[in-house]
């Protein structure tokens, strides 16, 4: 137990548990945007208020998956800023840009320097996603819909009037660049940090962090500037 306790909590331990917490965190966000999409689709958020009530009706199964992504955002996060404060510990001066590594070129570029404000950008994000839709006004406050002859909360009428003030769209906006920026360089490194980013492999891993970050980042970026696009006829 000793060992294996001494191995997590080293520096490549955390490093693994980064990654593969991060990974968990891509997937969820793919499946996340996917679901999000029908806010575009033209049925007046039908198809997304049925997705969301989906969701609620899951109940405990629900719970369960938010506690596993809360845990694996916890600990994304506090490794990072640990592995960060131990970073700066053992080099107080930084590199000089352009170095090279023993192994060729580093990944350095704009993304990789800002990753630990990318984060802090998104982590502030999320507590106010959460705050806005997940605990903002329900049934109780008039947004109801049916679903099925069932009283149902009208998400949909929600997101639409808060997508309606320009700067609830900024603040998406800027969180959607910090998003593409984090998964930029994040994505690769964590294949890295796996020990699995074969050299074979760099250009393909490099490519497909790319992709999955325009993808991500852009297809959540779509939704608040069509809702607000379209709200001002």
């Amino acid at each position: 137990m000793t060992s294996i306790k001494k191995t997590l909590f080293s520096s490549v331990g955390k490093k693994i548990l980064m990654a593969a917490t991060g990974l968990g965190l891509v997937f969820f966000t793919i499946t996340h945007l996917a679901g999000n999409l029908q806010l575009l689709f033209p049925d007046q958020g039908a198809s997304f208020n049925k997705y969301a009530k989906g969701l609620e009706d899951l109940e405990a199964i629900l719970e369960v998956a938010e506690l596993g992504l809360l845990g694996a955002l916890l600990v994304h996060v506090a490794f990072a800023f640990w592995l960060r404060i131990g970073n700066t510990k053992a080099r107080p001066i930084p590199y000089a840009a352009g170095l090279k590594s023993k192994g060729g070129p580093t990944h350095g570029n704009v993304a990789s320097r800002n990753m630990i404000w990318a984060g802090v950008i998104l982590l502030a994000f999320l507590i106010f996603h959460i705050l806005q839709f997940k605990y903002g006004p329900g049934i109780e406050e008039g947004y109801s819909t049916l679903i099925h002859n069932t009283s149902a909360r009208d998400l949909y009428r929600l997101v639409v009037e808060e997508f309606q003030k320009p700067w609830v769209v900024g603040v998406y906006l800027v969180a959607m660049l910090a998003l593409g920026m984090h998964i930029r360089h994040g994505f690769w490194s964590a294949f890295q940090s796996l020990g699995i980013a074969f050299p074979r492999w760099t250009r393909f891993l490099d490519g497909l962090a790319i992709l999955l970050a325009l993808v991500l980042a852009g297809g959540f970026a779509i939704i608040p500037i069509y809702l607000f696009m379209k709200a001002q006829g």
